[in-house]
């Protein structure tokens, strides 16, 4: 869908084999829910060549999750977008690696970093036996500068923002907004696909965004404004300890 995958494991078991189910399994879910491809089956949804019965069985589980995600978020996450058509890449992206990660881990494999797009679900330790060190990029500056570095050694972590792909993130509660309040958004959870989906919602809350991960148990935020000022949930600091 645009993005790049990266994945790395540091096991004895690891075998080329198994990077190449990963990232067959990615293949697929390109295939089937990238909005870019004219022969996905969420462009055919789009165009109303599919009809909801004929759904796959995996896209009726995304349009179950995305419904379920709406509901706990208040509304602020949606698939439905402006125009019309149904874009799902902001649920997919979380499910497809935390799928991705439960290949790795059901062939053994306990130390595996995976990456799509930065957004990022870890296990274990590193080539260096040490957590995993994840830096949030400065949405100010392209070169890539870090402002923050954290440690995760079994946890997901996405970034939510305009700044890389442009106006890509909408309120659904209110079409009219820039949403340029906040700049980035980075939330921490017990997996990638909670992490991902949650920081998208969160963005679109604006400045709301941070109290509503505030409240969520299991769930750190870490929000930077249009001003540059970073405000974190009361419980990120404990992920910036090695």
């Amino acid at each position: 869908m645009g993005t790049p995958v990266i994945v790395e494991i540091h096991d004895d078991e690891s075998k080329p084999e198994l990077f190449e189910e990963v990232f067959d399994y990615f293949r697929y879910v390109d295939q089937k829910f990238s909005t870019y491809k004219d022969d996905s089956e969420i462009t055919a949804i789009n165009k109303k060549e599919i009809t909801e019965n004929n759904f796959s069985d995996d896209m009726k589980l995304v349009f179950k999750l995305s419904e379920e995600t709406k509901k706990i978020t208040n509304g602020y996450f949606d698939i439905l977008t402006p125009n019309g058509s149904y874009d799902p890449s902001g649920l997919v992206k979380g499910w497809s690696i935390f799928n991705a990660s439960h290949i790795l881990k059901n062939k053994g494999i306990k130390n595996f970093y995976v990456e799509a797009g930065g957004d990022i679900q870890v296990s274990g330790k590193n080539n260096k036996n040490e957590k995993w060190c994840i830096g949030i990029q400065n949405p100010f500056n392209k070169k890539r500068e870090v402002v923050k570095k954290v440690y995760l050694d079994d946890n997901g972590i996405a970034t939510s923002g305009n700044y890389v792909r442009g106006q890509h993130i909408y309120n659904p509660k209110n079409k009219n907004d820039k949403l340029d309040e906040i700049v980035s958004f980075t939330v921490i959870g017990p997996n990638i696909f909670e992490a991902d989906r949650l920081a998208t919602a969160a963005y679109a809350m604006g400045k709301e965004g941070i109290f509503f991960i505030e409240n969520l148990s299991d769930f750190e935020g870490y929000m930077i404004d249009k001003k540059g000022i970073a405000t974190m949930t009361t419980g990120f600091n404990k992920y910036t300890i090695i």
